[in-house]
């Protein structure tokens, strides 16, 4: 039997292992991290994330392979996240999201307010980064 990769569109299961809002921002920050980075400094970095989905990013993300948790016994605990290897390789194609993102976000944000499907829809901020914030509508 073929797995899921073999048979169907390698990006819907690149969409699959990454989902979630929060994945790819900290995928990319650990990436750019180029080492290991403690819990509270990847929370600032990827702000406004809280605790709570952080955390749970961070374990789903560690079961599929793509960030390594390392603990250090020493008082107090300490805890440090990085990218995999494997993780790393997508280094490039996540750079050239967000320079796509940093060319066409606005335009296409300004586009989705502007289309008639998109009246009576709540506006929702989409945060890329300290770079770039988008509004948009779902």
């Amino acid at each position: 039997m073929k797995s899921e990769l073999q048979r169907g569109c390698p990006l819907s299961s690149f969409v699959r292992l990454v989902s979630g809002k929060w994945a790819i921002p900290i995928l990319y920050r650990l990436i750019l991290t180029d080492g290991a980075i403690r819990f509270r400094e990847l929370q600032r970095r990827a702000e406004p994330i809280t605790q709570k989905e952080l955390t749970k990013h961070l374990r789903l993300l560690e079961r599929r392979g793509l960030v390594r948790r390392e603990i250090f016994d020493e008082s107090p605990l300490r805890v440090e996240y990085s990218a995999t290897q494997e993780a790393r390789h997508l280094v490039g194609a996540l750079g050239g999201v967000a320079d796509w993102m940093r060319d066409y976000g606005w335009a296409l944000a300004d586009a989705e307010a502007k289309a008639p499907s998109s009246v009576g829809l709540p506006r929702q901020k989409i945060n890329l980064g300290p770079d770039l914030t988008l509004t948009s509508r779902p």
